[in-house]
């Protein structure tokens, strides 16, 4: 089973946006054994839609397309769709009474008929409704081809593929079972840990596959079963990740679909009944903003400081100036007294402290860019390690936060 998305706008092509949409329905759409073969990103232009259009039922069984549906005259799906289908627009009065409801409650302004005509839909097409907004979804069948568009709001696209789209796909279409099981590790390359694990990687059965995926300090191993017996691919992925743990346990810190490592971290500090404060320099928020991602981190994250010039770390932290001085902002001792003070001011049991250069130019301290010190602070003691990362900013603020994660992770273990 084969499916093509198609993404409308030319703020995708133009790169004001990041296509994030492809990479939901791609992920959905897996999940229920519907392989996808091609993404194709097109301008908001008909003829452009028309041809997508075209080329992909040539290819595809299932053709899903977002963006180009709304109230402003350059959201021209559905006009294009009528225009393809040889259909007409017709009023959904359902579809019309849900919009009436949405601006009786929740918008200020007055409802125009230009809102009211996002109740028109093609006369052959299945509304879907669309929960979030006032654009439904639409839904086409053709010499046994699916056609589904909706908006490209990302919310309103994730809401009508869980309620409207994945049901019917999985009710229209028989599928095969695929199981994915991704395991994560840190602390060793990619090339090291194919060494390790060759004998164990050539006898895996010919129904699973297993993909390495590097990422700034952190492999991820995805192992992926497909058949029509899905007890078996289950429990033939179980035996094998059991297997995997024998060999390369000491560097396993979770799974995927299960786990990151701050959920990971998360669990460990609630289950010690102990908590979490973070002083950041130079990652800015990202190491806090990775543990508040998660539902539920108010249980033990206590919250954090971006101090982010030199001054700051003194009045904010209350480090003292005469540390700062001797030892420069980008040292040991200015992350471990980030750490000490941070814990102390948030009355929280563990910290994480970032201080360094990412780059492009030296800063205060005067380091080489891509130099880092993280220092973890505890109820009992304070530590820390430098790191030399990267010349490329991103590049070393993405690591920073993965190392503060993995130091305070061994810590806890």
């Amino acid at each position: 089973m084969l499916a093509e998305i198609i993404t409308i706008g030319d703020e995708i092509l133009i790169g004001q946006i990041i296509d994030s949409n492809s990479a939901f329905i791609g992920k959905a759409l897996n999940k229920i054994g519907v392989d996808v073969l091609q993404i194709t990103s097109i301008r908001d232009d008909k003829q452009d839609i028309l041809n997508a259009l075209e080329e992909a039922r040539k290819r595809v069984d299932i053709i899903l397309l977002t963006g180009g549906l709304g109230p402003t005259k350059d959201d021209i799906t559905k006009h294009t769709f009528c225009q393809y289908f040889n259909d007409d627009l017709v009023q959904n009065d359902v579809v019309l009474k849900h919009i009436e409801e949405l601006f009786a409650k929740y918008i200020s302004t007055p409802i125009s008929d230009i809102n009211r005509q996002q109740a028109l839909v093609p006369g052959k097409s299945t509304a879907l409704m669309n929960l979030y907004g006032t654009a439904p979804g639409m839904w086409m069948e053709q010499n046994d081809k699916v056609f589904i568009s909706m908006p490209g709001v990302p919310y309103e696209m994730k809401g009508l593929m869980k309620n409207e789209v994945l049901p019917r796909l999985q009710k229209r279409f028989d599928r095969p079972y695929i199981i994915h099981k991704t395991v994560l590790t840190y602390g060793m390359g990619e090339s090291a840990i194919a060494a390790k694990i060759e004998d164990w990687e050539d006898n895996l059965p010919s129904f699973i596959k297993l993909a390495y995926l590097p990422n700034l300090g952190r492999v991820r191993l995805r192992l992926s079963a497909r058949g029509k017996d899905k007890k078996l691919l289950e429990d033939t992925i179980e035996t094998r990740v059991e297997e995997l743990q024998r060999i390369i346990g000491e560097i396993i810190v979770g799974y995927e679909e299960d786990e990151t490592i701050e959920v990971r971290i998360g669990q460990l500090l609630i289950k010690k009944g102990k908590t979490l404060s973070v002083a950041e320099s130079c990652t800015g928020g990202k190491i806090a903003q990775s543990f508040t991602r998660n539902a539920g981190a108010s249980a033990y994250f206590k919250g954090g400081a971006v101090t982010y010039a030199t001054q700051s770390k003194i009045d904010v932290l209350g480090i003292d100036a005469s540390v700062v001085d001797k030892h420069t902002v980008t040292s040991a001792e200015v992350a471990e007294a980030m750490a000490l003070t941070v814990r102390e001011k948030f009355k929280s049991d563990y910290a994480i402290a970032t201080t360094g250069n990412a780059g492009p130019q030296k800063g205060d301290g005067d380091v080489e860019v891509g130099t880092v010190f993280i220092a973890i602070a505890t109820p009992d003691t304070v530590f820390s390690k430098k790191y030399v990362f990267s010349n490329l900013r991103e590049k070393t603020i993405g690591k920073a936060v993965v190392k503060a994660s993995e130091m305070l992770l061994d810590e806890l273990m």
